[in-house]
């Protein structure tokens, strides 16, 4: 027996000659009234449309944030929402490059997941609190730890999206509260 008769015999032995014929009926009446419903949906786009497809818009040059590089972006807003996003041609750093996170930037910014607010689990459930409930909390522990078990438990952990200062009054504000526990998140 050779291989196709071996294939062409499991085949048919999983799936009957009834079962294929519903089964090309249902995906041949599916392709026929998707065709139907789907004529005359679109259009061409008019040359106005083409050159501005987001009228009322506004050009605005910008800098990536993904990382400390400083790449140039120019967004367009539209009503406060930046709605699509080019590269900055005549940027002194990118040189109208960019890197696949600064591509995607836009669809960073506009995730459904991208965190906005401060949130606490209480319960097993996620709760949003303000920015000052969250520093308070935040710095009470930071204080109970030194207290407690000294400045040498904890250690803190730099940003590719630090610049030079940035960086700078991170580890001052280790050495401050008393820690030469400092790295960099990209070695780890």
């Amino acid at each position: 027996m050779s291989i196709e008769d071996t294939t062409a015999k499991a085949l048919s032995t999983r799936i009957g000659r009834r079962s294929f014929m519903k089964m090309a009926a249902i995906a041949g009446a599916f392709g026929a009234t998707s065709a139907f419903a789907s004529s005359g949906v679109t259009r061409p786009a008019t040359q106005e449309e083409v050159k501005n497809p987001f009228p009322g818009s506004k050009l605005v040059k910008t800098v990536c944030t993904s990382c400390s590089v400083g790449c140039g972006v120019i967004a367009e807003v539209q009503n406060g929402v930046w709605v699509r996003q080019e590269v900055a041609q005549d940027h002194p750093v990118s040189l109208g490059g960019h890197c696949c996170k600064g591509a995607d930037m836009i669809d960073m910014i506009r995730s459904e997941v991208r965190l906005k607010h401060p949130l606490v689990k209480e319960n097993g459930q996620w709760k949003r609190i303000s920015w000052d409930t969250a520093f308070d909390r935040i710095s009470k522990k930071l204080e109970d730890l030194r207290k407690t078990v000294g400045p040498e438990s904890t250690m803190f952990l730099g940003s590719a999206k630090f610049n030079n200062e940035q960086a700078y009054y991170f580890r001052k504000f280790a050495a401050m509260f008393g820690t030469n526990n400092i790295d960099h998140q990209a070695r780890i």
